[in-house]
Formats: C-alpha cells, structure tokens, sequence
C-alpha cells in the first residue's frame, strides 16, 4: 500500500427527516443563498418546499437558479456566475444529483474571479477560494455530495472536462434516502452504473500491488452498487434498498476508496464523457457502454486483475478450473448482462450511434486524456476500446 492523505471536509447527514436542517446548516456559512436546481422534479416531490421553508425559517435570503440539465452546461453555469455576482451570493445550496452539485461547484469558485470559469477545466487557472457550498442529494450516482470534482460541458466546442480542487468539497450534505423514492428507473440504473464505474476505474488502473484491504472494499460496493439497485428496481419506495445505493455511491468516490492505490486514472469516464459530449445521452448509459469494451481491452494484457473481481463477486461452482482469461471474459459477461436487466445500454449500437462515428468520437476524447495526463490513451487507442463497444 502507498503512502496517502486522506482528508474530507464534508459533513454528512444521513437519514429520514435531515433535509429541514438544511436552514440551518447553511445559515452557519452565509446569509445570501444561491439555490441551485434542476428541472421539475423537486417541485413535484415536495423537496423544493422542504428546502425553500427551512432556508426562509433560518433567515436567509433566496435567489434561485434552477434548470440544470443533465450532462450540465458551460453556458448555463455561466449564466448563474453573473447572477451570483449581481447578488453578492454568500453561500450556495445545491439541490439535485450530480449535475446539479457540480454546476454549484463551479458556480462557487467561477463567482469569485474575473477569468472565465473554463478556464479551471482546461488547467489555466487554479482554484484559490470558494463561495461555501451545501447540498441536499437526490439521485444516488456521482458522488460530488462529498467530493472534490466537478464536471462541466462546453456546449460551444462539445468538450466534457473534469476538475478537482480541495476547496469544492460541500460544507454539508443532507442525504435523505426517501427523497430519492421518485426517482424514474432509468435514472436510479444509471446512478448505479455510475457508481460502480468509479469504483472499477480504481481497482483495475491501481498501481500498487498489494492492497487487500482496498481490493475488498471496493469488491462490497460493486456487490452492493448492484444488489441496491435490484432493490430499488423492484420496490422503488424500499426505504434500506434507496439507503444502501445512496451511501454506496457516496463511498465509491469520495476520496477512501482510492487511498493507497497508488497512482490511478478515469479512463472509462474519459471515454465516456466524449460520449455524452457529443451526443447528450445520459453518463450513465454512456459509462454501461464504454465498461465491457474496455474491460474487453484490458483483459487482453491483464486478466488476472478482472479475474480476481470476479471470483470474489461473481462466485459460482463451476469456475474452479477456469483461467485467468476465462474467468475475466465470464465476469465481464455477467456484467454486461446486468446491464440488459436494468435496462442500461451496453453497446454502441443500442443507442444508435454509428461505427462511422468513432474516430470523431476519439478525437474528441483525445482532448481530455491531455487534460488528465493519460498519455498512453492516444487517439488509435481510443478507437481501439471503442470498437469492441460495438
């Protein structure tokens, strides 16, 4: 195991009844908020009232920012950057899932500067403040609830980048899991997909060796990523099933499961993200493509590392006398397969976009792999992965 700093600032309350201490919470950073949101659904669970009567009861005054879309844009943060100014916002509330969180973050740092707020993403322009920020989750997915990254895309060059900075971790987060109960199918999938993808990129890019208490770490929240989900699928109001995907996801990308490891990367996401630039499909169907072919990639080179995950979670009686490679290809398998069940695309072709399309698609990524330092992803390679997401 590698030296490391694990160090997380945010203050979590997890439970029924924690979204009326929102007021509150936020009070103790500012007296001007700036809430943030998305579309409609808050409004038609009854979360945005929650929100607005606690933040009124604590005495704070309330400018609103609401339709964040998915797969969140430069232009619109933009947009909430001047507002923010011209109301001299002190502290911001995010109330949404990962989109939303990540357009509050750069919300946060863009108000406080002159620059252009891109200008993080592309590695011109390093963070030195922030506006402080709180959040009230409502999708289990990214994890930015309790860690220090965001992502944005450039609507005008269709560039998806991510950025981490320490200062972008929220002062509090309120993760109620019942706020989630009217989240559609399709969304709670693909939430699910997501976190188990944070979780994969570490394990399989780990550099060090020998980390066996990381390995099974990682290993319960694949298992338990997945069995929530089936859960949530099944009874959507099942209270324990929304609490164990909520705090999985949380987990998975909040700074412990990569500690130790080594030096890791986001090749899956990186991939993925010129996906969900380019042609606005949702990042979770984006990263349930993009993972059986790079598994299918890296399991040319390394199939023990996919071998060894799916022995532990994937047991069954007869792989006793299976090879590393064998194994690796089985596990794949039963994960693309529960792709299918949940409904979560698996393949280029489901979600219609054509083969002709791939080396656009691998330009496109090709930028961010720069941003990222992954050298060794060049633009052939990338075509490589993409072609076995066929």
């Amino acid at each position: 195991m590698q030296n490391f700093v694990f160090h997380n600032t945010t203050k979590i309350l997890f439970g029924r009844n924690t979204v009326a201490s929102i007021g509150s919470e936020t009070a103790a950073w500012g007296s001007r908020a700036l809430l943030v949101y998305g579309m409609k659904s808050i409004k038609n669970n009854g979360v945005y009232g929650q929100i607005v009567s606690s933040l009124h009861d604590a005495g704070l005054e309330i400018t609103e920012h609401g339709g964040v879309c998915s797969n969140p844009l430069l232009s619109h943060v933009r947009l909430s950057i001047e507002k923010a100014k011209n109301n001299n916002i002190d502290v911001i509330v995010a109330a949404g899932g990962g989109s939303v969180i990540d357009s509050a973050k750069a919300i946060s740092a863009g108000a406080l500067v002159e620059h252009d707020v891109w200008k993080f993403f592309t590695g011109k322009k390093s963070i030195k403040k922030t506006i402080p920020l709180t959040t009230v989750l409502t999708l289990a997915a990214a994890g930015s609830e309790m860690n220090s990254g965001m992502v944005i895309t450039n609507d005008d060059t269709r560039k998806k980048f991510g950025f981490g900075n320490q200062r972008l971790y929220p002062k509090t987060s309120i993760l109620n899991p019942e706020v989630t109960f009217s989240v559609p199918p399709s969304y709670t999938a693909y939430g699910a997909v997501d976190a188990v993808a944070h979780v994969l990129e570490f394990y399989m890019t780990a550099t060090d060796p020998a980390t066996p208490v990381q390995d099974r770490l990682m290993e319960g929240l694949i298992e338990n990523a997945m069995d929530s989900c089936d859960r949530c699928l099944e009874s959507p109001e099942d209270y324990n099933g929304r609490a164990d995907l909520m705090w999985t996801a949380t987990l998975a990308l909040n700074g412990l499961t990569a500690a130790g490891l080594g030096k890791v990367g986001f090749p899956m996401h990186m991939i993925e993200h010129s996906l969900s630039a380019l042609y606005d499909i949702p990042h979770g169907a984006g990263l349930s493509i993009i993972i059986p072919g790079w598994l299918k990639w890296f399991s040319a080179t390394n199939p023990a590392r996919i071998a060894q995950l799916a022995r532990r979670i994937f047991p069954t009686l007869d792989c006793e006398d299976y090879t590393d490679k064998e194994m690796a290809q089985r596990g794949i398998t039963i994960l693309q397969n529960w792709f299918a069940r949940i409904d979560s695309p698996s393949s280029l072709q489901e979600v219609e976009i054509p083969i002709a399309d791939i080396p656009e698609i691998a330009a496109n990524a090709v930028a961010l792999a720069k941003v990222w330092r992954l050298k060794e992803y060049t633009r052939e390679r990338i075509e490589e992965i993409l072609h076995l997401c066929r």
